[in-house]
């Protein structure tokens, strides 16, 4: 392991996100200006860029942990590490997404704070803070913005609307982070919730144990373990991520019996390979992570620049299968636009139906050979 991160292992982290990288001069000053300059990311020294990224700034801010950066390749012009969290001018100019919520999720809000789009479960935005600011955030609108999170000051108005809907069976605690909130936030939260008898599943999404693995804690683990069954959805798009800290955290989450499963985002030049998402899924299960889904970036303004082909796409899923233990290969999802919700996108095996011998003719896993099953 970097012996850098281990070092980082020492501080809490409230520390660590203390000192994190939140502008141009702490980015150069980390890597060198020397190292920047002989590298494919020269033109971060450029004013151009200067220009860019403080406009940027305006409307989503850019924030990075020391721990994340540590594994980014300063010399890689691919790097999955920084073409993630590097403001790109698209940002500001994009050619091809113009919406800043194309998933309508503000139409589907009864209260603020409060997505209720789908009938048996509500998305409860509770922190407006991240670790590290993605830039293909989907609530890159609110995201980052203080003015956005009024989540203390409607907590009773959202547990009501919970208790008020019987139909609600699942909570999803999102943001922003959910765990950038303190211990005891999190814990009355969870107590709040747990007493509602008509919820089964209380979900929390986070990418901390991706950007800040620090703040999986034993005293956070121990309140998962008291509000048991507790689901924890994070966020890895590459094998680069996946490091030894990772690895002890995860075993730490599930130890207090703590479901973990992983979603992931199809991006462009950064995992849009077979041979990358394969190691990525694969080493999930090694580390005890399920890979849940893998979602088609949505259309949110200033990301088309990480949008895969759907075409691409689903080539990539065909070749999974077969390649990986089913464990390992997550549904690939589509969020529709307008609020349409969450379809799953899957190659297909079934090529037709014979009337005449009342059969239905299949490809199998390499789409070569082609078999049949009787219709009854």
């Amino acid at each position: 392991m970097n012996p850098s991160i281990i070092e980082s292992e020492k501080q809490d982290w409230k520390n660590q996100l203390k000192h994190s990288i939140k502008n141009i001069s702490d980015l150069i000053d980390f890597f060198g200006y020397d190292n920047i300059k002989n590298s494919p990311y020269e033109f971060i020294l450029t004013k151009e860029y200067l220009d860019v990224f403080e406009k940027i700034q305006q409307g989503f801010r850019f924030k990075v942990t020391r721990y994340y950066l540590q594994l980014a390749n300063i010399n890689d012009p691919f790097c999955p590490i920084l073409l993630q969290v590097l403001p790109h001018p698209n940002e500001i100019a994009d050619p091809y997404f113009k919406d800043k919520d194309p998933l309508k999720e503000e139409i589907h809000s009864p209260i603020s704070n409060l997505v209720h789009r789908y009938p048996d479960r509500v998305l409860w935005y509770i922190s407006h803070h991240c670790a590290v600011y993605c830039r293909f955030c989907l609530r890159k609108r609110k995201v980052s913005n203080p003015a956005s999170n009024t989540f203390r000051k409607n907590i009773s108005d959202v547990i009501d609307y919970i208790k008020n809907q019987p139909t609600i069976k699942e909570v999803i605690l999102s943001g922003g982070d959910p765990l950038s909130l303190e211990d005891d936030s999190i814990e009355s939260i969870l107590h709040q919730l747990k007493n509602i008898p008509h919820l089964y599943s209380i979900r929390i999404h986070t990418r901390m144990l991706v950007t800040l693995p620090h703040r999986i804690t034993k005293n956070l683990c121990k309140i998962f373990d008291e509000y048991y069954p507790i689901t924890v959805v994070t966020h890895f798009n590459h094998p680069k991520e996946l490091t030894e800290i990772v690895y002890e955290k995860v075993r730490l989450l599930r130890k207090s019996g703590v479901l973990v499963l992983n979603q992931s985002v199809l991006l462009k030049n950064i995992n849009d390979d077979v041979k990358i998402l394969e190691e990525l899924f694969l080493k999930l299960i090694q580390f005890g992570i399920k890979p849940y889904y893998l979602h088609h970036c949505d259309e949110v303004q200033g990301t088309s620049h990480f949008r895969v082909k759907l075409e691409k796409a689903l080539d990539i899923i065909k070749e999974l299968q077969g390649r990986n233990p089913g464990i390992a290969i997550p549904k690939f999802m589509v969020d529709l636009p307008e609020g349409g919700g969450k379809v799953p996108l899957t190659p297909v095996y079934l090529k037709e139906f014979d009337r005449e011998k009342k059969e239905y003719i299949f490809y199998n896993y390499e789409f070569k050979n082609l078999y049949r099953i009787k219709d009854l």
